[in-house]
């Protein structure tokens, strides 16, 4: 290839350059181009082993040649002429050679040659140049390891070569070594830790992955994130929270236009329906459903008017019903004939039940019999005719739901409570009686704990409590009516306790004991007679116990059997109480101010359950098992018998006006009863699935009462009672409360309202009580 390459190249223009052979003398570079320039003469001899001796000083002197004209062209622009190319620069460059092989003096301070000088397969010297070490002085220990520097050359490049590539001090990169098949198979048993069976391209040696590596490709492989710690699924954050709040945003009461009909949506409502009369807007109705025929496809009725016409082989005529089947003819064979068995079967057999017809073997078509209930079904029908013969008759179109009393939307009879805004949670067992001041601040319970608790009913906490007894639990508890007095009455068993609480301003805490110490000045002026004095007394009135008496409770009064309702009257001078384990003494009448006690029954008839004071008249209610009686005081006799028709009377409340009355009963069934109209229920309501606890009207003029059942929930009615006496009541339901939890078959014990706004509270089994907004 040498001779080929010096023919296609020019040969520059020769010019006396003293001044580069000096350079290539000079002791910084003179090994280097001497070693250089013999190196090129190695590679032509090696190349030109197989010629002649005279081919090959010749090649050797066109490669020098070729590599000086190569040199030229690059420093040298001109262009040479005719008579400078047969110019021969050969034995210059031989002897810049010759200059190069002689060994350097010691007088001229160089570095020691860093070669070892051999011979070639030609006989001819070679030198071999060790690798060139850089020497860093560097105590960096963070230096990058060997990279191969080899850029994008491929590396099977390499593959005819001991090396491959070099790093960035040129030092050759050596093959790693490779096992045979034995070891490549122990090297796939045991697998190294990160091995993946591939080859790094840049080094050649096994790629080994890390630790973050392997766990990026399992993430990917999984079609997870290869990001490590991302969460696909994080925490929800709730910017709205389901939890109910007790209190409202805002205690302002509601806004008349909420309650009164929008005046601009009734004029749209009767735009809508005089546009239904006159027929402009039309009810939908939905399309109908029709089967799809495919249009293409033309059918004809080819039979719609036929007429009788001669066999022809172009006419079809219609087909024809088919014949008898065999068991339909009047000789059929034998296996269609019935048996014995089977025709008393048939004849046993209802006529709706039977088969059209017995299938019957006649020898000739003249033996058939007629029809033999042609007769009797002629007769049948002509009766018939006689006894309902047809005429119009004018249907009544009636509406189903025109007969149901309508019945205003409870929307439309708002305010009324809806949600439980406040629980109070402190007792311990059953709540079995709560009741709500006069004022409306305060909530008074008391429960099977033994203890009586007061409670700010807005906010649910508790503002004082005392423990009455450890061994009987609080049957009820009311508030003395009025607001010139706080005074609180409690049962416990066979006790009944008077109550100041020390929560009152210093004025009205004087006035309440007063009206509580008024009794035993009474008692020592007026001395009972010497008549009264040979029966025991009805009742005992005496101070408790000093640690009761410092915590509030002033009175008590002793009486014979455990008490189980307190019902006080308007004045806040009487009350009554109810023991239906008394007997004689079930009923019993106490004054406040005297300390005095009457037992106004000697006998009566049934077993007392609770009992009532008319509002504005005096008038006493007392209710029993099955009846309610109400007796005139003044007059002292009775006025009325009120028969609910219950099984088991638990309650009764009295209206406000007096002249209505609810009635809850054991057989859960809630009563209304007119006075006015009749001694027998005006209505009937059954909301619910267990016992009625207790019934309680709104007290504070608001169309509203309430029943409390042992389902665990409270059903609100809207009840309206007008003056007009041809007007009956208005009764709707309204809501249903549920919040309660049923302990033991027991619910709501309990129920009051709010004296002014419509709000209720309930006692429950569950041991807590919860104010209704």
């Amino acid at each position: 290839m040498a001779p080929q390459i010096l023919n296609k190249k020019r040969k520059a223009v020769t010019r006396d350059a003293p001044e580069a052979d000096e350079v290539l003398l000079s002791d910084g570079g003179g090994d280097v181009e001497a070693g250089f320039l013999d190196g090129i003469l190695s590679q032509s001899e090696d190349g030109e082993s197989s010629s002649s001796e005279s081919d090959s000083s010749g090649d050797d002197n066109g490669e020098l040649g070729g590599f000086d004209d190569a040199k030229d062209d690059l420093d040298s622009e001109e262009v040479p002429s005719d008579e400078e190319e047969e110019t021969d620069i050969g034995p210059r460059v031989n002897g810049l050679a010759e200059s190069a092989r002689k060994p350097i003096q010691e007088g001229d301070h160089a570095l020691p040659p860093n070669h070892v000088l051999t011979e070639d397969a030609n006989g001819n010297p070679r030198y071999l140049y060790k690798n060139i070490d850089p020497v860093y002085d560097s105590d960096d220990s963070d230096a990058p390891e060997t990279t191969n520097t080899i850029g994008n050359i491929p590396l099977s490049f390499y593959d005819s070569y001991p090396h491959i590539g070099y790093d960035i001090n040129g030092k050759r990169i050596a093959r790693p070594a490779k096992g045979e098949a034995l070891d490549a198979l122990l090297d796939s048993i045991d697998i190294p830790k990160g091995w993946t069976g591939l080859t790094d391209p840049n080094t050649g040696k096994p790629l080994e992955l890390s630790e973050q590596e392997l766990d990026v490709l399992r993430r990917i492989q999984t079609n997870e994130v290869a990001e490590e710690g991302y969460d696909p699924y994080p925490a929800t954050i709730e910017y709205f929270t389901s939890k109910t709040e007790t209190m409202p945003l805002s205690a302002a009461p509601e806004p008349k236009r909420r309650f009164v009909p929008s005046k601009h949506e009734a004029k749209r409502v009767m735009k809508i329906v005089k546009a239904i009369r006159e027929g402009r807007i039309l009810p939908y109705k939905p399309p109908a459903e029709e089967e799809e025929e495919d249009r293409d496809i033309k059918r004809y009725d080819i039979w719609a008017n036929e007429t009788p016409r001669p066999d022809h082989p172009m006419n079809v005529p219609a087909p024809k019903l088919p014949p008898p089947s065999y068991d339909e003819s009047y000789h059929p064979p034998p296996e269609y004939l019935p048996d014995q068995a089977e025709k008393e079967a048939w004849e046993e057999a209802d006529e709706e039940d039977r088969e059209d017809y017995l299938p019957a073997d006649h020898g000739s078509l003249r033996k058939v019999p007629g029809y033999g209930r042609f007769i009797k079904e002629k007769f049948e029908r002509c009766l018939d005719l006689y006894l309902a013969p047809r005429i119009r008759r004018s249907k009544l179109n009636i509406d189903p739901e025109s007969l149901l009393p309508k019945l205003p939307s409870p929307d439309e009879l708002r305010p009324f409570p809806t949600t439980c805004a406040t629980i109070f949670r402190g007792h311990e067992g059953r709540v079995r009686s709560i009741a709500v001041d006069p004022s409306g601040v305060w909530l008074a319970s008391g429960g099977d704990d033994g203890t009586i608790r007061i409670w700010e009913l807005l906010t649910g906490r508790q503002l004082w409590h005392v423990k009455i007894s450890s061994e009987e639990a609080i049957n009820v508890v009311r508030w003395r009516p009025g607001t010139d007095a706080v005074v609180l009455s409690a049962a416990a068993g066979e006790d009944l306790y008077f109550i100041v609480p020390p929560i009152l301003f210093p004025e009205l805490e004087t006035h309440s004991h007063s009206i509580l110490d008024a009794g035993f000045g009474y008692a020592t002026t007026n001395p009972s007679s010497s008549d009264s004095s040979k029966k025991a007394p009805s009742a005992q009135w005496t101070r408790p116990p000093f640690p009761l008496l410092d915590s509030g409770v002033l009175l008590k009064s002793h009486l014979r059997s455990t008490i189980k309702v307190i019902s006080w009257h308007r004045r806040g001078d009487y009350l009554t109480t109810i023991s239906p384990s008394g007997q004689t003494s079930a009923v019993a009448i106490h004054t406040l101010s005297k300390h005095l006690t009457q037992q106004p029954f000697r006998r009566l008839k049934g077993l007392p359950q609770s009992a009532a004071f008319h509002p504005s008249k005096p008038i006493f209610f007392v209710a029993t098992q099955r009846t309610i009686r109400s007796y005139d005081l003044s007059k002292q006799e009775l006025v009325k018998i009120i028969q609910p028709g219950a099984r088991w009377i638990s309650s009764f409340d009295v209206h406000p006006q007096g002249d209505n009355l609810i009635v809850g009963s054991y057989d859960k069934r809630l009563l209304w009863h007119d006075l006015d109209l009749s001694v027998r229920p005006y209505k009937t309501l059954r909301y619910h699935k267990k016992a009625i606890r207790q019934v309680k009207f709104h007290a504070g003029g608001l169309p509203l009462f309430a029943d409390a059942s042992d389902d665990g929930s409270l059903q609100v009615f809207h009840g309206k009672v007008v003056g007009d006496m041809m007007e009956n009541a208005t009764i709707v339901p309204v809501k249903v409360l549920r919040g309660h939890g049923v302990r033991r078959e027991l619910g709501v014990l309990d129920l009051d309202w709010h004296p002014r706004e419509p709000w209720c509270v309930s006692a429950g089994a569950d041991g807590t009580c919860r104010l209704w907004m």
